[in-house]
């Protein structure tokens, strides 16, 4: 009776050693699979959910994730504009779900290109920058890391006569690109 009580013993000892290497090790599987995962494919499993997205320059972009990219997003704010923001622009996201998506569905382009577009089509956009200015005007020129604005007010078309200024923003400055 006693080698019964012993083996029995034994037995639930090693059950529990092997218990706690299991546990471990799906720990340390979870830890580097978390660790794999990128900020682009968190964006991607909450296409069509309201965010907040807390930026450099301070402020705090309320709305619905339309579209991600390479580098970028597109919200569409509270106010129904919508504001293409570079993510090295985040500082923060307020409503992100836990989980990510098993395929990052971003489009395969990056900022510039998504720019380029704005330019292309003549949108009237509000550039801030991340010192917290905000400059109206149309984008003439998109270039590797930076894009050239000519700067008039919303409302007004581009126009040399309109035109105030032309102010040249490196991509590392933008905060968002809001269409007006």
């Amino acid at each position: 009776m006693r080698w019964d009580q012993l083996f029995d013993d034994l037995e639930a000892q090693l059950q529990a050693q092997e218990r706690r290497e299991l546990d471990s090790e799906v720990a340390d599987r979870t830890r580097r699979e978390r660790a794999a995962v990128e900020l682009g494919a968190r964006f991607a499993a909450a296409l069509g959910a309201p965010l907040r997205l807390h930026l450099a320059a301070g402020p705090v972009l309320g709305g619905a994730l339309l579209d991600i990219g390479e580098d970028w997003l597109l919200l569409r704010g509270d106010t129904g504009r919508d504001s293409v923001v570079p993510f090295a622009a985040i500082v923060g996201v307020t409503g992100l779900a836990a989980r990510s998506a098993q395929a990052r569905t971003a489009r395969r382009f990056g900022l510039g290109y998504a720019l380029r577009g704005l330019s292309r089509d003549r949108t009237t956009v509000a550039v801030t920058d991340r010192g917290g200015q905000v400059v109206t005007g149309t984008i003439d020129v998109v270039g590797a890391d930076f894009l050239d604005l000519a700067e008039h007010a919303v409302g007004e078309s581009r126009r040399a006569s309109n035109v105030t200024g032309r102010r040249t923003v490196p991509f590392a400055a933008v905060v968002s690109v809001e269409s007006r």
